[in-house]
């Protein structure tokens, strides 16, 4: 085949590639720079104590990047724009295994019988407000649970893993897999383009071009933390915890081809399934289990136990079941309680600690910047957001700020600590504080065990037949769209990980590209989307002429 031959029908109009150079703003030469004209010398890793170390605050460059992503939609989410949400109540169990919970954690909320009221919002990821529920996309899973120590935010996906694992990647990734900003529609050549440069994704595309990446709807979904934290004891000991949500009612998942003729029914299914079913009594559960690790290196792993794009071997690391939630109240008005309602990743009660994870320290800021810019300073105030417990701050002002953190018996003079006349005070510490010692160089670097392939080929192999060849025909159908350097850079990733992998990917590219090529049509657009040319078309020739009135 030709150079030329092999872009035929594959729908690549390079003007929509066009060079900016009569945009005002076009700068001379194409090197990366920040808003303030520095020139960027490295894209790809925040500044951290070590490899693996916790962030610095001075990370200018990452922080001007990440608030100017977090206020790129006015006022939807940017990302988990489309989502539906309930209340419940969550009961722990007391214990991790034969052992008492707290040998590990002092966090109340995990207290032998504790019932805690919680409301949880699902979502789909990088689509908007109003899109269908039926998109190949990860789904949000975020829960917040108030304690009798404040809120706790565990937010996190369906999926028990992530695309990348240094937060700076964040914005380049939905930037990817949002829609093209010049046609507004999203490109799988685009979004294999950031993956084709980020192999540490093929565990994660594995997933999503899965059935597990068309979730049946949220009741029979998994839920997980994705990062990694750490629970604190007593005498202020420290073990490594993952988070994971088992339904029990079961999971389902979707092929692409269901997906399409459940969206040609009903767009809004996840949300009227999930609704129904708490009006009719069934209500919905889910088990909480975690994996415990010891808060140490691990060098006995071939991989860092604070890369997010790994899973912890269960037969290394098993689930311990410690609690469970039941969703059993539908929300009064849908703006107030789930649009409005704002999650944290920093958001965490004594016994509840961060760990080192890169995406981890990237989201805590993220995830509360959004909100404050999305919903306001006082977001905090809002009956969906506000703790059930007694909050007393000296903040002030501030917009739309319509409440007063007045403790009783203040001096409401005083609105600064320390003071002697009247003000709030410090509360004493409930136990020994978690003090972790850190002896390392200030870096920007990559982990050092990145082993990026060897993952995705074990998920590979372990997914049942009819999955494997529905990852196969999806892969397949959108890579088959793409530039042949995507395409071949996409396929070296997928032998590296499984040779089977790989050679079958391949071999459905060229069917694919064949076909594409006998109908002399484009048909690069949404993920996982086969038909899309054929949607157009049908909108011209199936439709019925009017009149004009």
């Amino acid at each position: 085949m030709k150079k030329d031959e092999s872009r035929k029908g594959n729908g690549q109009d390079k003007s929509k590639y066009a060079k900016a150079e009569k945009s005002r703003n076009a700068s001379k030469g194409s090197t990366l720079t920040t808003r303030q004209g520095h020139p960027v010398t490295d894209n790809q890793n925040i500044r951290t104590l070590g490899s693996s170390g916790p962030a610095t605050m001075e990370n200018y460059h990452f922080i001007e990047k990440i608030s100017h992503f977090d206020r790129e939609r006015v006022p939807e989410r940017v990302v988990h724009a489309r989502g539906a949400g309930a209340h419940g109540v969550f009961v722990s169990y007391g214990t991790v295994g034969n052992d008492p919970i707290e040998k590990f954690t002092r966090a109340k909320v995990f207290k032998k019988g504790k019932e805690t009221p919680t409301f949880v919002r699902f979502s789909t990821v990088g689509h908007g407000t109003h899109s269908p529920e039926t998109l190949r996309d990860p789904r949000g899973f975020a829960v917040k649970m108030y304690t009798e120590d404040g809120n706790w935010d565990l937010v996190g996906n369906n999926l028990k893993i992530f695309f990348i694992r240094d937060a700076m990647k964040f914005p380049d990734l939905i930037h990817s897999q949002k829609p093209d900003p010049v046609t507004n529609i999203q490109s799988a050549e685009r979004i294999f383009d950031f993956f084709s440069g980020s192999p540490e994704a093929t565990h994660m595309v594995t997933f999503l071009y899965s059935p597990w990446g068309i979730p049946a709807n949220y009741r029979q979904m998994q839920g997980s933390g994705v990062n990694t934290y750490k629970w604190v004891n007593e005498d202020g000991e420290a073990v490594l915890v993952k988070y994971h949500w088992e339904p029990l009612q079961g999971i389902r998942n979707l092929t692409q081809k269901e997906a399409q003729e459940v969206q040609g029914k009903n767009f809004n299914h996840a949300t009227q399934d999930l609704y129904e079913a708490i009006e009719r009594g069934d209500f919905p559960e889910w088990e909480l289990n975690v994996q415990l690790m010891s808060d140490d290196d691990h060098p006995e792993l071939d991989f860092d136990p604070l890369d997010d794009t790994k899973l912890w071997p269960q037969d290394q690391f098993p689930w311990h079941p410690v609690g469970k939630m039941t969703l059993n109240r539908n929300p009064v008005d849908y703006f107030n309680e789930v649009e409005l309602s704002a999650f944290g990743t920093g958001v965490l009660v004594d016994g509840l600690d961060f760990s080192d994870d890169k995406m981890l320290q990237g989201r805590t800021f993220s995830y509360s910047d959004t909100q404050r810019y999305r919903v306001g300073a006082n977001y905090l105030q809002l009956p969906i957001n506000a703790p059930k417990v007694h909050v007393a701050t000296n903040q002030r002002g501030g917009q739309m700020a319509f409440d007063t953190d007045f403790a009783e018996g203040q001096n409401i003079h005083v609105n600064y600590e320390p003071s002697i006349l009247g003000g709030l005070s410090e509360a004493p510490k409930p136990a020994k504080e978690y003090t972790p010692r850190y002896e390392a160089n200030l870096v920007r670097q990559p982990i050092e065990r990145a082993n990026p392939f060897k993952q995705a080929g074990e998920t590979f192999r372990n997914f049942e037949d009819w999955e494997r060849e529905e990852l196969i025909n999806n892969l397949g159908n959108d890579l088959a769209k793409c530039d042949p350097r995507i395409q071949e850079k996409m396929l070296d990733h997928f032998t590296q990980a499984d040779e089977d992998y790989g050679r079958l990917v391949r071999e459905r590219i060229e069917q694919a590209t064949q076909q594409m090529h006998k109908m002399d049509k484009g048909m690069d657009g949404p993920m996982g989307n086969v038909t899309g040319e054929e949607g157009v078309e049908d909108a011209q020739q199936k439709s019925h002429k009017a009149k004009p009135y």
